[in-house]
């Protein structure tokens, strides 16, 4: 996993952008329409989620429809999965420790 794919999504309208993606392809107009800012925002943060990898874009006819990729969600899911034995272990310990105290009041 790239540290990019976090840096393009942590400014708040590139993740608009994401979830507005979301739904399905869209133009860079209609992008800016839904979010209520000018197209070469929307161009410049467009360009910072495809260098990330985060969206890819097609020409149709005279405009560029984008879409995100899937890779850099996988990537993050199994990521984010990688830390599940470690919170599993934590609650475990808390659960026995909660079920020592109980007992200790008994």
């Amino acid at each position: 996993m790239q540290a990019a794919v976090f840096v393009a999504l942590g400014e708040p309208s590139r993740l608009r952008i994401v979830d507005l993606l979301r739904a399905g392809p869209l133009s860079v107009g209609d992008i800016a329409e839904a979010l209520g800012i000018r197209q070469p925002q929307v161009s410049k943060h467009l360009r910072v989620l495809g260098d990330s990898g985060i969206v890819s874009s097609q020409a149709v006819a005279r405009r560029r429809i984008y879409q995100l990729e899937a890779a850099p969600f996988e990537s993050i899911g199994q990521w984010v999965a990688s830390f599940e034995r470690l919170w599993d272990e934590r609650l475990d310990s808390l659960g026995e420790f909660l079920t020592s105290i109980a007992h200790e009041e008994k």
